[in-house]
């Protein structure tokens, strides 16, 4: 299973890093944007636990991934890569972020995929709130199996 990880802030790179440790300790594939805060802290999360990760980055460039990325994919189109990243996830976990965070909760919406924001994120209707990271990634696991 595939799970992506969204968000941004350096101040919840704890959090996130518990979030990608816990799915990979499931057997879940991190899918993340590849690049540095919530999102090196996911990946380097997950590695810590003998995970995947999958890197999805806005640039050309595959040595712009943090070094926890097992497999990159480059794309080019810069913000718009925040569709394929959510669309590459059963379920989506949010931890922080500002409007591109928001962007890519409203994407996985449309596309139907579960979405669950760490407290504290955004306030929005349907998507699943969680307290823990532990919570975060046992309310994604049953919604991505239901």
């Amino acid at each position: 299973m595939q799970i992506s990880v969204i968000g941004s802030g350096s101040e919840h790179e704890k959090r996130a890093e518990a979030v990608g440790r816990l799915l990979a300790e499931r057997g879940c594939t991190v899918v993340c944007g590849g690049l540095g805060e919530v999102m090196v802290a996911a990946a380097r999360g997950a590695k810590s636990a003998g995970g995947t990760t999958i890197g999805i980055l806005p640039s050309e460039d595959g040595a712009a991934a943090n070094e926890w990325i097992d497999h990159v994919v480059v794309t080019g189109i810069g913000h718009a890569r925040n569709l394929a990243v959510v669309a590459s996830g059963q379920a989506v976990i949010a931890v922080g972020g500002r409007w591109g965070t928001l962007a890519e909760i409203g994407f996985a919406r449309v596309l139907g995929r579960p979405v669950v924001i760490l407290e504290p994120g955004w306030e929005l209707e349907g998507a699943e709130r969680a307290a823990t990271p532990e919570e975060a990634v046992e309310r994604a696991l049953s919604l991505a199996a239901s």
